[in-house]
């Protein structure tokens, strides 16, 4: 198609196609313009002289999305450079012009992608070329030091690749390189095109196009687009590691001693997945419960009080090296059967996660972004997890992990959707006086095995929203985790012996006498192996942090020696601690306990 542009300099005829970004067709509209335009100022508009839009802040958006069709005229305003700018002696007149990247806000620059403080996973990915190698086949006609196409390595996010290995979907690094070779092409020069955005489906309120903000006025430019659903092709996180299966252990005792529902907040790190080409996995090293009235058939908390808790845990958890990387509920019914079985609630004719868990994990996933330097914004989706442990259906307990897609954050973020009274289906809210919301489409195979387009309205499976995740344990051991490498080794020595905090209502409290009963002996015996393996638990280094007793610096000595499992490097920060008045002052505290 062709678009017409009306500029000062006369009409200019820039061939495109519907689906291509506008800064694209700028990019070629711009030689056009003569050396002497201060593309820096340049707006586009529908009429002549109304001032338009500038174009910042529509560069990623498609032709199409645009409104633009074939023959339409876009009428370009601009400054001339001055005489002694920077830009005129960056380029003279006569010299061919191109977009600078003050105009693109970090979507389309010279200076290449943005400079945020990304995860070390995900430095480490970004260097990795991420090929699948492949050996020599019966269809190689050459050498044992040639290649050709049937045993060349395949690019990170070949389909066939895993279809063969049974992965559902390409890790988000896959994806991200299979985006960055179509934008940013070598031939492109060094002009550079951020390939990811973050999707939003908010009304602009404050969009000025001429007319007053919503409800009162609404133009193309402010109201979203239709917006069509399909299962997102990549996830954010391969698959979900727990250091110890004693943890998950501890985690449902919860439920096999009350019959009540438990909720959690997974702490640990994001690692390299070997398994999946360039993945990442979500290691578990504790898990932090936090105030919660425990019901059987689901449970509820003050956020108010739950988000104070957590900002504390968080800050504790930093020091200790680990993150908030994730939440875990149980949704378990003892079958009755006096074998331990319990009812599959969870299946592909009832539900995976309820609408309304959808919307929970969404607004958790908004909350912890995911800082990515190829972004628009600086930040894209998230690598906060979803787990639940619930019934299989051979009626044993299992764990099922999940995110939702960047179009569920979007639809929560705008408040388009809610919970309905059928687990498996989205309600989709009415437009209001400060959310607009547009026409909703979902894609699914008919009966004959054919794709089709449905409208959304007024509710639709939430099965589109979600991308599940791998889970397991390491394949090493615990009981190797004495070996001499342990690199890959869980973080604590033990999960259990000191009670978890906010289990009141099973009957269980951290108190001067509980932490006597766990720590006092080790503290009186000399032995540092010993007292290692009881210092190295995640919620008796929280409830000993709470006592205000041990100072920052006795507090880093405790924490330094309890996060570090080979002895050679534990004993020194060990012994400073035994030997301070503070660490001195706890014992004689608990030596007087009851």
């Amino acid at each position: 198609m062709l678009i017409r542009f009306r500029a000062k300099n006369g009409m200019h005829r820039v061939s495109c196609e519907p689906a291509e970004a506008f800064g694209a067709v700028l990019e070629r509209l711009a030689p056009l313009l003569g050396g002497n335009a201060d593309l820096a100022s340049l707006t586009v508009g529908e009429k002549p002289g109304s001032g338009g839009e500038p174009v910042a802040g529509i560069l990623q958006r498609s032709v199409q999305d645009l409104g633009l069709k074939h023959g339409d005229i876009v009428y370009v305003e601009y400054g001339d450079l001055g005489a002694g700018s920077v830009d005129t002696a960056a380029a003279p007149t006569g010299t061919p012009a191109t977009i600078p990247s003050g105009i693109v806000a970090a979507a389309t620059s010279s200076n290449g992608p943005l400079k945020v403080d990304e995860l070390p996973v995900d430095q480490e990915l970004e260097k990795m070329n991420g090929s699948v190698p492949r050996k020599r086949s019966q269809l190689c006609k050459h050498g044992d030091k040639g290649m050709c196409e049937y045993c060349s390595p395949l690019p990170p996010w070949d389909k066939e690749y895993h279809e063969q290995h049974n992965i559902k979907h390409i890790s988000f690094h896959s994806y991200l390189k299979k985006l960055n070779e179509n934008a940013n092409k070598p031939e492109n020069g060094s002009s550079y095109i951020a390939p990811l955005s973050q999707p939003d489906f908010k009304i602009d309120l404050h969009c000025t196009n001429g007319h007053e903000p919503w409800p009162k006025g609404i133009c193309s430019k402010c109201q979203p687009s239709a917006i069509t659903l399909q299962q997102q092709e990549f996830r954010m996180v391969d698959h979900v590691e727990f250091q110890s299966s004693a943890l998950m252990n501890d985690f449902i005792e919860a439920w096999r001693s009350t019959g009540m529902q438990r909720f959690g907040y997974m702490y640990g790190t994001y690692q390299r997945y070997d398994p999946t080409p360039l993945g990442i996995k979500a290691v578990v090293e504790a898990i932090y419960e936090p105030p919660q009235h425990d019901e059987q058939d689901g449970l509820t908390m003050d956020m108010e009080q739950v988000v104070k808790e957590m900002q504390e845990v968080d800050a504790m958890a930093q020091k200790m090296g680990l993150a908030r990387i994730g939440l875990m509920f149980t949704d378990l019914t003892d079958a009755k059967n006096g074998d331990g079985s319990v009812f599959c609630k969870r299946h592909k004719d009832s539900f995976f996660l309820s609408s309304l868990e959808v919307i929970m994990a969404a607004k958790h996933q908004l909350q912890h972004p995911n800082v990515c330097k190829y972004s628009e914004q600086g930040k894209f989706s998230s690598k906060f997890v979803t787990c639940v442990v619930s019934g299989n259906l051979e009626g044993n307990i299992d764990i099922a992990s999940y995110q939702v897609s960047t179009d569920a954050e979007a639809l929560v973020d705008a408040t388009m959707i809610s919970g309905s009274t059928h687990p498996s289906m989205a309600y989709i809210n009415d437009t209001t006086s400060t959310r607009y919301v547009p026409e909703i489409f979902y894609m699914r195979k008919n009966e004959y095995k054919l794709t089709v387009k449905e409208n959304a309205k007024p509710a639709f499976p939430d099965d589109y929203l979600l991308v599940s995740l791998s889970h397991g344990f390491p394949a090493t051991s615990d009981e190797d985790s004495d070996a001499q490498d342990l690199t890959h080794a869980p973080k604590f020595a033990t999960t259990s012996g000191f009670p978890w905090a906010n289990r009141q209502a099973m009957g269980q409290s951290q108190d001067y006498q509980e932490l006597k009963r766990y720590i006092f002996a080790a503290a009186l015996d000399g032995d540092f192996n010993v007292l290692h393996d009881k210092i190295s638990n995640f919620h008796f280094l929280i409830y000993v942090h709470s006592l205000q007793i041990l100072s920052e610096a006795q507090w880093a000595l405790l924490v330094k020696a309890a996060t570090t499992r080979a002895p050679a490097e534990y004993e020194e920060p060990l012994l400073q601690l035994v030997g301070a008045p503070e660490w001195q002052t706890l014992v004689m505290i608990l030596q007087e306990s009851a």
